[in-house]
């Protein structure tokens, strides 16, 4: 009775969240989707920096959340440099910082895992709004999530009725091999559908990126779930009934984003 509650729980929240970020797609303006994205990336960079500071790592939170949420900004700008150039300041910025303090423990543990936070949740974070400006953009950012969210789906449902063998007992005790099949199945199967709003993109290529996502995200979920287990917490935050934190909705997203942007870019 109890999973079944929590189950029901954990739809409706997650409905919720859909209509929502739909809304903030095909309705709002550019700008605000951007807007929408940033509180998403830095309640995120939020429950990270939390996480390593469980760590006793001396992470620079404030400033790192502040430079994540700038990214959104400058990384539609038409030459990827800004990016990097901006990521090469933070450096040197971080250095300063760390200048001024009187212990100097750890500096280079904290200075490497404040820009690693930036990097791996705002800057792939980032690429749902390089996604939107292609062409039927936001078709292609429904693409994205769906699929990918389909994966997580697909491997929490499959894996909680038929999972009998653990994939990664030592990363994440819950997650299972057949619950991995079933994820992966789902995005590919998902994908294949997407051909009825997307009748441009040939079946090949959706199944590719069917592929790709359905890979991709799984390796984001396993990331995310060493991360955690590295700070021993079980979910990065509570602000989400039933679901945990925000970087955990976020977490199969995040590697999955820049695939989907690179291929739609460069093979179609």
């Amino acid at each position: 009775m109890v999973m079944s509650e929590n189950l029901i729980k954990r739809i409706v929240i997650n409905s919720i969240l859909i209509v929502m970020t739909l809304v903030a797609v095909f309705i709002w303006p550019s700008w605000a989707f951007m807007i929408w994205l940033m509180l998403f990336i830095g309640l995120a960079l939020n429950e990270f920096f939390d996480m390593i500071l469980k760590k006793s790592v001396p992470v620079y939170k404030k400033t790192g959340i502040f430079m994540g949420l700038i990214i959104p900004l400058i990384i539609l700008k038409p030459v990827e440099e800004w990016v990097l150039a901006f990521i090469l300041l933070a450096f040197v910025l971080f250095f300063v910082l760390e200048f001024s303090k009187k212990n100097h423990t750890d500096a280079i543990l904290g200075i490497s895992t404040t820009v690693f936070g930036v990097i791996y949740i705002s800057w792939l974070g980032s690429y749902l709004l390089k996604i939107r400006q292609l062409e039927e953009g936001g078709l292609l950012v429904l693409f994205a999530l769906l699929v990918c969210k389909a994966s997580d789906a697909g491997a929490y449902f499959i894996g909680k009725s038929f999972g009998k063998h653990k994939l990664l007992k030592e990363i994440s005790p819950n997650k299972s091999i057949e619950g991995a099949i079933g994820g992966f199945c789902c995005s590919i199967l998902v994908a294949f559908s997407s051909k009825i709003y997307l009748p441009n993109i040939s079946v090949y290529h959706l199944l590719v990126l069917g592929v790709l996502v359905g890979l991709t995200a799984q390796l984001g979920d396993l990331s995310e779930s060493l991360i955690k287990r590295d700070c021993v917490v079980k979910d990065s935050g509570n602000l989400i009934p039933n679901q945990g934190g925000v970087l955990d909705i976020l977490d199969s997203i995040l590697f999955s984003a820049p695939v989907v942007y690179l291929y739609l870019k460069y093979t179609l």
